[in-house]
């Protein structure tokens, strides 16, 4: 979108939010870029320059302005939307790959060069694979200083940052002031990302990264969405589908724990007509970044809801249900692997029993986790450990218990790849090549797990029901070619469908 002037000059000249993470707008006067929205007084359109991204601002030049704080505005939503190169590796440079694997590291996870990737990304968001991971390290590490009092050297270390004076060059470069100066200036709240740090449980990471003890660090955090926001069926289904000791729904937010590349988390996300209030509990503070990704995935903040409301608000069956409730966000996961085996799980089953098969499964194979303030005990098990289980041992139809021991046996060696960047239409593949995986159970994993937001479930029960109270075909063809004017949102369709019951993963639970 950068491209079209105009088009950017409008939405910046009415202070457009929609546009937020679309792209940036750089001033020539001041040196410094915005989110389309900022509030200061739009600069003349020959002043005006468009970046696709952050980081593409920041090499050529210009700073972050200090009062719409660019670098924190919702991710573009083009990444959860598309499923080509770019987009893929968006996802994982969000998910912190680079900084763990290097580019190389990306590349194979992509299945091209290191050059092929570096060439595509440069072309299409004016930046390559570095530049984009460290945008993201400079956001990090500006959130933990002006929300905690960590000693800056620990911050550097956590923010992804290989030297301390790597971290102060770049802070002072971004933002245009030192790591010292912009936490003295750090206000309560701030637009995107805000609130107090705490250190709970008495220590805090060391120059390593590595918490001392089992202490957690807590963050308080606001995450950014663009509006419409339809809470009640997204926070409905992830507590009606809670896993007890896993996750929970308590005072008024959802609360879930966290297995991350280099420790554990706690979670607690709030709706709020805003932003989603977000506590965040980690042992190592090196998880930021990929735990905020991951739970911007789960709650689907990324999406554009306008867009999707426009096209399927112009359906005759569709549009009075949009416009009762606009906004509806896709309920996905903080682990594309977890959300599959969840899927068998619930396979022929009820919302009740899956919960009990999801407990029996973390208490026998999932780590431990304390928990200082709710009843969270168990990380969900990690494939590898599903896996190495006896299929006998655990509390299923024989026929399932192969499904589950095949699919955590493809997805512990990589034979199946539900990762942040993976191709959704070979995982498509792979997991049908899984026995006892049928289209309903693959489309779940793909419109939940893989952030498809095409994904359809024609043959659901609750799409099924829908279709017959609406008078839309029954017939899983049928309904398919009906659905055809709904692409690509098909995925949000299913959830204005399920609306149409009275089950309670519709409704926002009681606080």
């Amino acid at each position: 979108m950068h491209e079209d002037t105009e088009r950017c000059i409008r939405a910046v000249q009415s202070k457009d939010a929609r546009f937020d993470g679309w792209f940036f707008t750089a001033v020539l006067t001041t040196g410094i870029y915005c989110r389309p929205s900022c509030p200061a007084v739009p600069p003349r359109p020959e002043n005006m320059r468009f970046f696709p991204s952050a980081a593409a601002a920041q090499q050529a030049g210009f700073r972050a302005c200090k009062r719409c704080r660019p670098d924190a505005s919702p991710g573009s939503p083009q990444w959860n939307e598309r499923a080509d190169l770019v987009a893929r590796a968006m996802r994982l440079i969000a998910d912190g790959v680079v900084d763990r694997d290097g580019i190389p590291g990306l590349a194979a996870q992509l299945g091209y060069s290191v050059r092929q990737v570096e060439r595509q990304l440069l072309a299409e968001l004016g930046a390559g694979p570095l530049a984009l991971a460290r945008a993201q390290r400079a956001q990090t590490a500006r959130l933990l200083i002006e929300t905690t009092s960590l000693p800056m050297g620990d911050i550097a270390f956590a923010a992804g940052f290989p030297s301390i004076r790597t971290f102060n060059e770049t802070v002072l470069e971004v933002f245009a002031l030192p790591p010292t100066e912009l936490r003295r200036r750090a206000s309560g709240s701030y637009p995107a990302v805000g609130g107090a740090g705490q250190l709970a449980g008495g220590g805090h990471p060391g120059r390593g990264g590595q918490a001392a003890g089992p202490a957690f660090v807590a963050l308080s955090l606001r995450l950014p969405f663009r509006a419409p926001m339809w809470p009640d069926n997204l926070f409905g289904h992830l507590a009606a589908t809670a896993i007890p000791g896993v996750e929970e729904w308590r005072d008024g937010a959802y609360r879930r724990t966290l297995r991350l590349p280099h420790g554990q988390g706690i979670v607690s996300l709030r709706p709020g007509p805003e932003y989603i209030a977000c506590q965040l509990a980690l042992t190592d503070l090196r998880d930021l970044a990929i735990a905020i990704s991951r739970c911007r995935r789960l709650l689907d903040l990324d999406a554009d809801p306008v867009a999707i409301c426009d096209q399927l608000g112009a359906d005759p069956v569709l549009g009075p249900l949009v416009d009762k409730a606009p906004g509806r966000r896709i309920p996905r996961t903080v682990d594309g692997a977890e959300l599959a085996v969840r899927a068998v799980l619930g396979q022929q089953v009820s919302t009740a029993a899956a919960r009990t098969h999801g407990a029996r499964l973390a208490r026998s194979y999932g780590e431990q986790i304390d928990d200082p303030v709710g009843g969270l005990t168990r990380l969900f098990p990690d494939m590898a450990a599903i896996a190495a289980a006896d299929p006998a041992q655990i509390a299923l139809p024989a026929a399932r218990q192969r499904t589950l021991a095949a699919l955590a046996s493809g997805l512990a060696d990589g034979a199946i790849d539900l990762a942040a960047g993976a191709d959704w239409q070979l995982a498509r593949a792979q997991l049908s090549a899984v026995p006892g995986l049928g289209p309903w159970t693959v489309e779940l994993i793909a419109m939940r797990g893989l952030g498809d937001p095409d994904a359809f479930t024609p043959t659901d029960l609750g799409v099924r029901r829908a279709a017959r109270i609406l008078d839309l075909p029954v017939s899983a063809s049928a309904l398919t070619r009906r659905a055809a004017s709904w692409r690509p949102w098909r995925g949000y369709a299913v959830q204005y469908l399920w609306a149409t019951s009275d089950h309670a993963i519709n409704r926002l639970p009681a606080a």
